[in-house]
């Protein structure tokens, strides 16, 4: 069974307070894109909430939205900032079945290892309804590896990731590729994906 990284978990534990006030309440550019796609109205799960921006987005759209984190200290952060109701769910233990009108991945399922996250998008698949929507960002690379503050990456390329959703049983709706600054300074391109759960 996949397992989340301990080092990663306990970064974001003990970094919760500084990292969300340095990450402003902007949402992710391709969030109000996304939801164009998915509908109004729509039941979104969101991984990785984070200090919630996006989910508060969502909800203020009219969408409903089940807002989980992996991290204790993230989820009590959503919750103060945006009293969402987020939950602690890590993504090995999302269990639901077609539950879901789409499920937002932003920036987050980078830090599943290579060999978890066949399984983990298996997992998102089962969640989401027939024609579901899934969104997610990966820092690119060529190797799975840990950034400078220890953090495990998946670094995959293009080709890798387009591959792993096809195989999971989802249609490639988008993607596109831009550079983006990392928390640690550090440019990188990225890869944002929005698939489609197959009928």
């Amino acid at each position: 069974m996949p397992m989340a990284d301990p080092a990663t978990l306990a970064y974001y534990e003990n970094s919760a307070p500084s990292h969300t006030l340095s990450s402003g309440q902007a949402p992710s550019r391709d969030l109000d894109t996304f939801l164009d796609r998915v509908g109004p109205g729509a039941n979104i799960l969101e991984l990785g909430c984070g200090m919630g921006r996006d989910a508060a987005r969502m909800v203020e759209r009219g969408f409903v939205v089940d807002a989980t984190d992996g991290v204790a200290a993230m989820v009590r952060k959503a919750n103060e900032c945006f009293s969402l109701g987020a939950r602690q769910m890590r993504f090995e233990e999302l269990a639901a079945q077609a539950e879901y009108d789409a499920v937002w991945a932003h920036a987050c399922l980078l830090h599943v290892a290579r060999t978890d996250l066949p399984a983990i998008l298996r997992a998102i698949h089962r969640a989401l309804k027939p024609g579901g929507w899934h969104y997610a960002s990966f820092t690119l690379g060529s190797g799975e590896g840990r950034c400078r503050s220890g953090r495990l990456h998946n670094f995959p390329d293009e080709d890798w990731v387009i591959s792993a959703y096809e195989t999971a049983g989802f249609g490639i709706a988008h993607h596109a590729i831009r550079p983006f600054g990392g928390a640690e300074g550090t440019i990188r391109d990225w890869i944002a994906i929005t698939v489609r759960a197959s009928d």
